[in-house]
């Protein structure tokens, strides 16, 4: 018990420490305070180390992976593959439309995973889609906690997921232990299904992301500032359900949550008061809206 608790003690002091090192010190000029305030990033030292770990990660690794499988694989080969990974996160997504108070979303999500795990084979072919119009669209429990009132508070660049803040890193672990298909992994096995599922996830978003990312990296001066001002202008996207800023996602090298490349368009759409946006020029990068089922009433 003692070795338990001076264990657990020092691991808190380790990571005050970390905590207090990564921490930028706020300037004393009332425009570069203004700035700081703005970005929101006490932790910009620390959370630039562990983006240039990721991004070294995934230019060495992952991108080329990406990049092999996007020109191996067939198209219609690699839909059917981003079909079944939707599939498998719908009992998820139908938790979390039911815990917004979206009992419309909720059935939309119901019968596209009843359909698409019958007549379309496991989720490999989006009938409920094709046939009938029903779009698929996705949520978190970072979205949920949003939706409850919840803020994001500071910018967070986590270690091999990527750009976050706490709400949504605190969304990621309530995510893990709720989603449905996750857990019949853990009972009925294989134990690696919630990896491979996270890696495959990761590997299919990183492969459609390419040519729009490396766009975003050419054209951006200071690329970690750009990809944290879309990521929360996505995030802004995502909480509106649909009614996208016109932005790109940032990276990230893993993820079984929503694909982190998921696309925008412009619109006119509020913010909740729990999310705070940033204000800051977007790449020209303009893909397809994420989705246009309904919007979250302001």
């Amino acid at each position: 018990m003692k070795f338990s608790m001076k264990r657990s003690l020092r691991t808190a002091a380790l990571a005050a420490m970390v905590l207090t090192a990564g921490c930028a010190t706020p300037p004393t000029d009332p425009d570069a305070r203004a700035a700081y305030d703005e970005a929101n990033d006490p932790l910009e030292p620390m959370n630039r180390y562990f983006f240039e770990v990721n991004y070294a990660m995934d230019q060495l690794f992952f991108r080329p992976i990406a990049g092999m499988y996007r020109t191996g694989v067939p198209e219609p080969v690699r839909d059917a593959i981003r079909n079944m990974l939707r599939n498998l996160r719908a009992p998820l997504i139908f938790i979390h439309d039911l815990a917004q108070g979206e009992p419309h979303r909720a059935g939309v999500t119901l019968q596209r995973f009843a359909l698409n795990s019958t007549i379309g084979l496991g989720g490999l072919i989006d009938v409920a889609d094709e046939l009938l119009g029903l779009q698929y669209h996705d949520e978190d429990a970072g979205q949920t906690l949003a939706v409850w009132g919840a803020g994001e508070s500071f910018y967070l660049m986590l270690p091999f997921y990527g750009p976050s803040n706490p709400r949504d890193a605190g969304g990621i672990i309530i995510d893990s232990f709720i989603d449905p298909v996750s857990i019949l992994f853990r009972i009925y096995g294989p134990s690696y299904g919630p990896m491979a599922r996270s890696v495959l996830t990761a590997l299919d978003a990183r492969s459609r992301a390419i040519d729009a990312l490396d766009e975003v990296e050419r054209t951006s001066i200071d690329f970690y500032a750009t990809l944290r001002s879309l990521y929360r202008q996505r995030r802004i996207d995502e909480i509106n359900n649909g009614q996208p800023s016109g932005n790109q996602n940032a990276p990230t090298i893993m993820s079984d949550g929503s694909s982190p490349f998921l696309e925008g368009a412009p619109s006119q759409a509020r913010v909740p008061s729990a999310v705070t946006p940033v204000a800051a020029p977007m790449p020209t990068v303009r893909l397809a809206p994420k989705d246009q089922i309904s919007q979250r009433p302001q």
